[in-house]
């Protein structure tokens, strides 16, 4: 029997871990929170994240081992793959 975190495999840095949390919100407030995320591109979630950790930081209690917000868009793609474009003639 193996435990978990050990033995071969990936291991996860743990700046790379995200906690997932059931949170609760009024639908108005949900709403009105979906529509601005959206107005910036953002899911839901990221506009959370985004806004909890502004809030932590203008109240100087965000942690200086805070890892950078994960970047916006498509994830990179494969090293060495071929970039989209018209399909040749």
């Amino acid at each position: 029997m193996t435990v978990p975190g050990e033995g071969p495999g990936p291991q996860r840095r743990p700046q790379q871990q995200r906690k997932q949390v059931l949170l609760r919100l009024d639908p108005a407030v949900y709403e009105a929170l979906a529509r601005w995320a959206g107005d910036e591109l953002r899911s839901a979630n990221a506009q959370i994240e985004f806004l909890l950790r502004k809030a932590l930081a203008e109240a100087g209690r965000l942690p200086r081992d805070t890892g950078p917000l994960p970047r916006r868009g498509r994830p990179p793609g494969p090293p060495g793959g071929s970039a989209p474009g018209p399909p040749p003639a």
